[in-house]
């Protein structure tokens, strides 16, 4: 399965939560401190809210989610043929998980987007290199 990310930037998680909640009619799929994630399955959706006060309202980055490491090696292999550059990170903590994923870079707007697959859960929200 692969859907798209949309991570926004909020400055008040509760309120946040509580909105999207019942604006999508599902419960939230993790909830950490400053975090919350709904993977909504029609239309394939996964919103990300970081918890970063003063930027509420903004973009914080843009993805794909896709199901397994060989989606995430493919689409790496497929973007890099249509000439979009990238940067790899494998085995990274993100967003309470671990995520093999690449970057594309080079978006006209500078919009960050990311290409991923969720390998487990984590306890922490980031680890080396950082995200979000």
């Amino acid at each position: 399965m692969s859907r798209i990310q949309l991570a926004l930037n909020v400055d008040d998680l509760e309120a946040s939560v509580d909105f999207y909640r019942r604006l999508l009619g599902v419960e939230p799929a993790k909830r950490k401190p400053g975090y919350a994630n709904f993977a909504v399955a029609e239309p394939p959706l996964k919103l990300v809210l970081v918890e970063n006060p003063g930027a509420g309202g903004s973009l914080n980055h843009l993805g794909v989610e896709v199901a397994d490491v060989d989606t995430v090696d493919a689409e790496l292999t497929r973007l890099g043929a249509a000439g979009l550059a990238s940067t790899e990170e494998r085995d990274v903590t993100c967003c309470y998980a671990k995520q093999d994923k690449f970057w594309v870079e080079g978006a006209p707007d500078g919009e960050r987007w990311e290409v991923y697959t969720k390998l487990a859960d984590a306890e922490t929200v980031a680890g080396e290199p950082a995200c979000c």
